[in-house]
């Protein structure tokens, strides 16, 4: 189980993976796109049914929290993908630090993601690299 207070160092043990990015659930995808795409100043990577994907900007990721009312929180929609090198061991990790397994899900042949919780039930995906092919910064 992880410590519960934060510190200013980062931890002693390697991290299980990095955040490789955020994903919207949104009603009108290219609308929502066109919107963050102007915000962000990033060109498309990949469009395809479904899925509209923006070119990774010059900067790195942020996350950061902020208390919430546990009575009016309820799942959000937004996914974080955290990019690992081994499922098998990030999910064992993660669950050894409070979190929980929800579900195995294929999205594509040979690509595998894992939807995690952590301790509060927030939703996560661990995901495998991208392949070469899919890299577009």
């Amino acid at each position: 189980m992880s410590s519960e207070t934060p510190t200013d160092a980062a931890p002693d043990t390697p991290p299980v993976g990095w955040l490789r990015g955020v994903i919207v659930d949104a009603i009108d995808v290219e609308r929502l796109g066109a919107f963050w795409q102007q915000v962000l100043g990033v060109g498309i990577a990949e469009q395809v049914p479904g899925w509209l994907q923006l070119k990774f900007g010059p900067e790195g990721s942020l996350i950061a929290f902020q208390p919430a009312d546990p009575i009016a929180h309820a799942p959000g929609r937004l996914r974080i993908d955290i990019e690992v090198e081994d499922l098998e061991a990030a999910t064992a990790r993660i669950v050894d630090l409070g979190g929980a397994l929800k579900e195995f899900v294929r999205f594509r042949p040979g690509e595998e993601h894992r939807v995690m919780t952590d301790p509060e039930g927030n939703e996560f995906s661990i995901v495998s690299p991208f392949p070469p092919e899919l890299v577009v910064r």
